[in-house]
């Protein structure tokens, strides 16, 4: 199935790094949840997957039917129900992912701001915007550069 570059995406972050176990059965509980989502009753062209053991992605081509308030009450609704399930924090702005390596790591802010200071984290080192929106901007500015990231703003005076 193909969905249009302006499909609109939702990216949530595990805080911790999820066991492949829980991978395949939240993937499970994620195409259940996207087969029977609707907008005003119309089904929504939607899918679901999970990149690096953390990320969880909702897809949604508006082509056909766009996502309403409610459609997406429902979807945060269900990844709280993820969250608690899974005992994992979803929802917190303020953990940061980066990448060392093959490995995805993510840490609270502060934690974040240190390996900065220590040179650890540096205007090279790959990180995780996860404000993207669309299919486009998953492809282009979800993994990017620290110096090409909203994360410099916050942090650009460090590096």
């Amino acid at each position: 199935m193909e969905f249009s570059s302006h499909s609109r995406v939702w990216i949530y972050q595990a805080d911790r790094k999820l066991s492949d176990t829980e991978v395949q059965q939240i993937q499970i509980a994620m195409d259940n949840f996207t087969r029977s989502w609707t907008a005003h009753n119309n089904q929504l062209l939607a899918k679901a997957e999970i990149r690096y053991n953390r990320f969880l992605i909702l897809f949604v081509d508006e082509s056909q039917a766009g996502a309403s308030g409610c459609s997406i009450d429902k979807s945060v609704n269900f990844m709280k129900q993820v969250e608690e399930h899974f005992g994992i924090n979803l929802f917190d702005r303020f953990n940061l992912a980066y990448r060392d390596g093959e490995e995805v790591i993510s840490l609270p802010r502060h934690q974040f701001e240190d390996l900065i200071k220590e040179g650890k984290i540096t205007k090279e080192t790959i990180v995780y915007n996860n404000l993207a929106q669309t299919l486009t901007e998953l492809q282009t500015k979800w993994e990017v550069p620290f110096k090409d990231s909203w994360h410099i703003q916050l942090f650009g005076d460090l590096v």
